[in-house]
Parts: C-alpha cells; sequence; structure tokens
C-alpha cells in the first residue's frame, strides 16, 4: 500500500503542475475556459480523491499510527516521525480539500478569466501545500 501511495504521488504532483500552469497560462492570455480545461480540473480532482483514499487506507495501517497512538509525546518530540504522523496527513488532506472549494467555486463562474482565476487560487494552494508536507527525504 505505502508503494501505490508514493507512486500514486508521482502523478498527482504531475497533473496538478500541469493544471495550476494550464490555470496561470489561460488566466495570463485571456484565453476562452473550453472542455479541455474543465477536464484537465476534473482529473486533477479525481487524481487528487483517489489519492486521499489511498493514503488514508496507509496511514492506518501504517506504524506511524500506531506509534501516535501509543506515545503521541515521543511522536511530537521527534521531527522526522511528526511530519509522517501528523503534519502529512493533515496537510494533504487541507491541500485536497482547497482543490475541492476551487473545483466547486470554478462552477459557479460564468467569465472564463473567473474560472482560471478560481483553479490558479485554489488548486496552487493545493499545490504549495502538498509540496511543503511531501516526505522529501524518502522520496529519492
Amino acid at each position: 500500500m505505502k508503494e501505490v501511495h508514493s507512486y500514486w504521488a508521482y502523478l498527482v504532483l504531475a497533473i496538478l503542475v500541469f493544471a495550476v500552469i494550464n490555470a496561470i497560462i489561460g488566466l495570463t492570455q485571456k484565453k476562452q475556459f473550453t472542455d479541455k480545461d474543465l477536464r484537465i480540473g476534473l482529473f486533477t480532482l479525481i487524481v487528487t480523491h483517489i489519492q486521499l483514499l489511498i493514503g488514508l487506507a496507509w496511514y492506518f495501517m501504517s506504524p506511524w499510527f500506531e506509534l501516535l497512538k501509543t506515545d503521541a509525546a515521543a511522536v511530537m518530540k521527534d521531527k522526522a516521525a511528526r511530519l509522517l504522523a501528523v503534519e502529512h496527513p493533515i496537510t494533504m488532506i487541507l491541500a485536497i480539500v482547497f482543490i475541492t472549494i476551487g473545483w466547486s467555486k470554478h462552477k459557479k463562474k460564468t467569465t472564463s478569466e473567473a474560472k482560471f482565476k478560481t483553479f490558479v487560487i485554489f488548486y496552487g494552494i493545493g499545490l504549495l501545500l502538498i509540496l511543503s508536507r511531501i516526505p522529501w527525504s524518502n522520496w529519492f
């Protein structure tokens, strides 16, 4: 499960970066919001939610969850353990909440500029949150 979560994370990161860059280009070049842009946003939403489900399943099977249940004070004192047991899961859930809000808000917008701007803001915040709490030492 850990490997699935880790490899799927590469896909999530690539698609999320692509979606944010696509929205920035659409906003700055004043493009029309097309079905392609809608599909990019939707695919990003779906991929991130799948990652959330995989991540939650892995988290509750992980040694970090068990350690947090048995000795939370020790986890909070250890920077690496705290990242994996507390900071990473909470921040990732928050990032996906922002992405979901962005998807919901963009549907209510009537102009292309407003739709792209919503994606830039909310998907961008989600991307920054994800980048801030990826356990980079485990990736490379």
